[in-house]
């Protein structure tokens, strides 16, 4: 048997690969995200399938369940939103898999960020623009960040940022990136990215905090911050240059 970590995408059921919705439709167990997985998903299972809501359980417990289901034989589908590369919690089920010999594979998934690239019509890389992307989070009750992935560092190189787990903390979002956007940088909140709720709020620096608070969200979001999303003049792409040489 095997355990299957499925990238269940940003929250539309139909954001999801083909062999990721294989995996589900052949798989007796499966553990998913409590809301953050859509339920349609859970529809795909097996119809006499174990599910497994793991909103409420621990690593301890999750871990339980996946070796319980080896030692069964029974392929699992175990689901994470987005996909599981980022702020998944994945890396620590593996490693108590691989501790207790049990087989797993990954399948990607749609990530949060790019559903909400989408959904504003953005490139997050603009020639002459941006070209590098910063993945990030804030602390807040979570895992300390590491030594040198504070805002305040990671800001100096203005590229565009992505923010995850954050818009709780807003104001002090905007706080540390003042000193290296400035006021009139673009910023672009969206919440539940690709659901049929999804909320997207457009501003600065100077005002996303407003909007967040006054539309009062709280989870569920990234912050998308960079000159890339007001970018109406630029260089076009070298790659389809007709200055390119182009090899037969």
């Amino acid at each position: 048997m095997t355990v299957h970590f499925i990238g269940a995408g940003p929250g539309a059921a139909d954001l999801i690969t083909v062999r990721g919705q294989r995996l589900i439709a052949s798989s007796p167990v499966c553990l998913y995200a409590g809301a953050l997985v859509p339920a349609e998903l859970l529809e795909m299972c097996p119809q006499d399938a174990r599910l497994v809501d793991t909103a409420n359980l621990n690593l301890d417990e999750i871990t339980a369940e996946l070796v319980d289901a080896h030692a069964k034989g029974l392929d699992v589908a175990r689901l994470h939103s987005g996909d599981p590369s980022v702020y998944s919690a994945m890396a620590e089920q593996m490693r108590r898999l691989d501790a207790a010999g049990v087989p797993y594979d990954v399948t990607p998934g749609v990530p949060a960020f790019a559903a909400a690239a989408a959904t504003l019509k953005r490139e997050l890389t603009v020639p002459g623009l941006g070209q590098t992307v910063v993945l990030t989070r804030t602390s807040a009750r979570a895992t300390p960040m590491p030594e040198g992935e504070d805002l305040g560092t990671l800001g100096r190189s203005r590229s565009t940022m992505v923010l995850h787990l954050a818009v709780q903390r807003v104001d002090e979002v905007v706080a540390e990136l003042l000193p290296n956007y400035g006021p009139e940088c673009p910023v672009a909140v969206v919440a539940y990215a690709s659901r049929d709720n999804e909320i997207v709020l457009r501003g600065t620096l100077s005002d996303i905090a407003a909007q967040v608070h006054a539309a009062g969200i709280k989870r569920t979001a990234v912050i998308i911050v960079g000159q890339v999303l007001s970018a109406t003049e630029f260089l076009d792409s070298h790659l389809y240059s007709v200055n390119r040489v182009r090899l037969s």
